[in-house]
């Protein structure tokens, strides 16, 4: 059976180490701190409490595996933790797991493109904030080494949506001088693209947006939830917050790995919100 490492066995990192589990694969997880650990001791795969910025940790362990997923989090602890985790995270994983195939799990907030036009893995990545700068440079990295890069889109799924819940929180605005198209994805579906980005004969040194079908105007979802939860539409006005993942307006295209199979479970976000709707209102 092939072995694979899940070094980050997160809120993304569970679903996959799940997912590759049951189709037969021999997982093994790491997470940040041992309380984590603990809470996953359920697992039936072993889960590991390994700091990927400690590289002394990372090379005692073994490195006979086939596979490594690095989808670690930097845990909003700043930019030297981010260069830490991610960077210097990737560059042990590389170094200690040599020949195995290795995914690294990226951002779309890579591309920088603010006149919501559609965007490719061939588009240009500018980033504007130090974050997605060090992302770009951990991608070169990892593909340098013969890596395969996945830029994620905002996650979504059980338990977390972002904009659900600024709208039930009452924090949601629109802004119609910035609206912009929001781009997600269901974490489930993440999953089987990196499940099926590794059960193939892959060749190195490829980069794929994984991104639903329907890129969505802020201001659309924010009507939508109203409607669908029979609430009042958020109040227009000027946002002060920043965004998360920058202040970017594009729409990122998911063909390149539509070409190779892969379908989306939630290929829309009203196709998604339905459950996590119940899940935040219970």
């Amino acid at each position: 059976m092939p072995r694979i490492l899940i070094a980050g066995c997160g809120y993304v990192g569970q679903a996959t180490a799940d997912l590759f589990h049951a189709a037969g694969w021999t997982v093994e997880g790491w997470t940040r701190s041992a309380e984590s650990a603990a809470k996953l001791s359920a697992k039936p795969y072993p889960v590991y409490a390994i700091n990927l910025a400690d590289r002394e940790q990372v090379y005692a362990r073994d490195g006979m595996l086939d596979a490594v997923i690095h989808c670690a989090s930097s845990g909003g602890a700043g930019l030297n933790a981010y260069r830490q985790v991610y960077l210097n995270g990737a560059r042990s994983l590389l170094d200690r797991f040599a020949g195995s195939k290795v995914i690294f799990t990226s951002s779309t907030s890579v591309y920088a493109q603010r006149d919501g036009s559609w965007v490719t893995e061939k588009s240009e990545t500018k980033p504007a904030r130090e974050t997605g700068r060090i992302l770009l440079e951990t991608e070169q990295l990892v593909l340098a080494q013969g890596g395969v890069v996945a830029r994620l889109a905002g996650i979504y799924g059980p338990g977390r949506s972002a904009l659900l819940s600024k709208f039930l929180a009452g924090s949601a605005i629109i802004d119609p001088e910035n609206d912009r198209f929001i781009n997600q994805v269901h974490r489930d579906d993440i999953a089987t693209a990196l499940f099926l980005l590794l059960d193939r004969p892959s060749p190195a040194r490829e980069i794929y947006n994984v991104v639903d079908d329907q890129p969505i105007l802020q201001s659309e979802c924010y009507r939508w939830l109203a409607a669908k939860l029979n609430r009042p539409i958020p109040p227009m006005g000027r946002s002060t917050a920043a965004p998360k993942r920058g202040a970017s307006n594009k729409r990122v295209s998911n063909a390149r790995l539509r070409h190779l199979g892969w379908i989306p479970r939630y290929p829309t976000f009203a196709e998604a919100m339905e459950k996590s709707i119940l899940l935040a209102l219970s």
